[in-house]
């Protein structure tokens, strides 16, 4: 085939979504990801029943406007950031994606996807997050493996299980380096893992502490904060970062989206957490959006599932390197030279 002979690092965006496209028939590949298409389609992309999260993540982004100012210094514009100390090129971070055949009907095992995520993540310069679910060996022990292989550069993330079901993944990396711990508590109310032997379970600031200790006291990360009250509690328990994320829409419907609610998250808790956010991210501008209301990165998920499955490792770095030029140009139009100049002078909000 013609990709193959001339290599996916020559592919291009529009190739690489028609390639994603033919093996994710699940995904319509819509031309903005929206939730519209696929409401209410669990397993698959879609929000959870009529949507109305998913969607409305996407459309309060559009309510955020950018203030453009460029009469400023030239200055060389730097996207760098980091993420508990290790640098990464630009502060934009690959969400866990557990499931790839079974959501998207990708014909690519979960080995294969994290091994895709991670490594693209690194050659573009930041970092992956990887999944979990019931199959502790597939769904978590092999999208862990692809973090262990790089050096423990990744965070593997652990749903909500009962205390044992937290100790037999964590023991599945005791004594080996992992950047941090990511554990995504809003995945609490998913039916079939609430059901399970291991079940998932509500987490309180206790549970949380204490998963931080069995995890050798590495930095946590807490998935699924919606409320100013659930950043504070996550402060409480000595997390080192929050994602502001409903879940991509996926577990509860007719919720608030993460950037309505992001503003009031970053008043409480800045500089006493990491704050990152989630949920239909979709350009650099969008990323510039949260970073002005307070996010100090953002999670992106199914635009690099797709990538991943249209292109490997390769388009996950194509893909973040449109993200990257994205972000670097508002940033010229808005006249911010570094990610710490990004503030909320920046945008409008309508």
């Amino acid at each position: 085939m013609k990709n193959r002979e001339r290599g996916w690092q020559r592919m291009t965006l529009e190739e690489m979504l028609q390639e994603a496209k033919r093996k994710a028939p699940k995904c319509r590949v819509c031309p903005v990801c929206n939730g519209l298409a696929c409401k209410g389609e669990i397993p698959g992309l879609g929000g959870k029943g009529s949507g109305s999260t998913f969607i409305r993540n996407v459309e309060k982004l559009k309510s955020v406007r950018i203030q453009m100012d460029v009469l400023v210094e030239n200055k060389e514009i730097d996207t760098t950031s980091a993420l508990f100390g290790h640098p990464v090129a630009l502060p934009v971070y690959c969400a866990p994606v557990a499931g790839i055949k079974n959501n998207y009907g990708a014909e690519m095992s979960e080995e294969e996807y994290n091994k895709a995520t991670v490594e693209g993540c690194l050659e573009a310069g930041t970092l992956a997050f990887t999944g979990d679910g019931i199959d502790i060996d597939n769904l978590f022990a092999k999208p862990l493996q692809a973090v262990l292989d790089h050096e423990g550069m990744g965070i593997p993330t652990i749903k909500p299980w009962c205390e044992e079901g937290v100790q037999a993944r964590i023991d599945r990396f005791k004594g080996q380096k992992v950047l941090a711990l990511a554990t995504d508590v809003d995945a609490a109310g998913l039916v079939l893992l609430r059901k399970g032997t291991t079940p998932v379970v509500n987490k309180s600031v206790a549970d949380l502490t204490k998963m931080k200790a069995m995890a050798g006291g590495i930095p946590l990360i807490v998935k699924g904060v919606l409320t100013v009250e659930g950043a504070r509690k996550s402060v409480a328990a000595g997390a080192d970062a929050i994602v502001v994320s409903n879940h991509g829409g996926r577990v509860l419907d007719d919720a608030l989206s993460t950037i309505e609610v992001l503003p009031e998250i970053a008043a409480a808790v800045k500089g006493q957490i990491t704050i990152l956010v989630d949920g239909g991210f979709r350009t650099g501008l969008d990323v510039f959006k949260a970073l002005a209301l307070g996010a100090d990165g953002v999670l992106i998920g199914r635009p690099l599932a797709l990538a991943a499955v249209g292109g490997g490792k390769d388009g996950v770095r194509l893909a973040l390197d449109k993200l990257r030029g994205e972000l670097r140009e508002t940033m010229i139009m808005s006249g911010c030279s570094t990610i710490a100049e990004i503030t909320r002078d920046h945008v409008h909000v309508d």
